[in-house]
């Protein structure tokens, strides 16, 4: 088989043979696969399908390590190097290694300082899209991490997993506020949380 075959569409704006039409969505901003559950689109199926697993929480890549599950397979991978403990890709700036190349990448920026997202709304800026995307629930007030025990909703998932403690006996503040200030504090936060303003 010749290359042409290979990849019989050529992007007139790009000059790039490939093998999807779908590239061309690139060019049009085009995103035709919608998640039901949401409304947000995607350029492709598979990316779609990949996001719906936030809502239908299924997580059908298991670590047979330690029984973990994940929603896709590459988390998978990242996860089971905290097992083995193999960091092979080695920062030659200032030399500390990490597990994936991808980790190594987005790890660079720290020595570059570029903070190439821009939120449109402030002017801030970051190093990471993800930390872009974070931040931009600030003006939107999306908080997609719902508490299910009393509906309480978070913009992070980490917010989320603290505030779940309250719930929880022995870990709960509001069940033991006599350790010392830490826990008084952590009290004071869960009746507020809890109450309201």
């Amino acid at each position: 088989m010749n290359p042409q075959e290979e990849k019989p569409y050529y992007c007139l704006q790009c000059g790039e043979q490939f093998i999807l039409r779908s590239h061309l969505r690139i060019h049009t901003g085009e995103k035709p696969y919608k998640c039901l559950d949401c409304g947000k689109s995607f350029t492709h199926r598979s990316a779609r399908n990949r996001h719906q697993t936030i809502h239908t929480g299924e997580r059908p890549h298991k670590c047979l390590e330690c029984g973990k599950n994940f929603t896709r397979r590459s988390a998978l991978i990242t996860h089971q190097a905290t097992h083995t403990g193999e960091r092979p890709h080695k920062c030659l700036d200032c030399g500390k290694s990490f597990p994936h190349r991808s980790s190594l990448i987005r790890h660079q920026a720290s020595h570059t300082g570029e903070r190439p997202y821009k939120c449109l709304d402030c002017g801030k800026s970051f190093m990471h899209r993800s930390n872009l995307m974070l931040h931009q629930r600030i003006h939107t007030g999306y908080k997609p991490h719902e508490c299910l025990a009393c509906g309480k909703s978070f913009s992070k998932s980490s917010n989320l997993t603290k505030h779940r403690k309250t719930h929880k006996g022995e870990s709960n503040p509001m069940n033991s506020f006599t350790a010392g200030k830490d826990s008084i504090r952590a009290h004071t936060s869960a009746v507020q949380t809890t109450v309201g303003p």
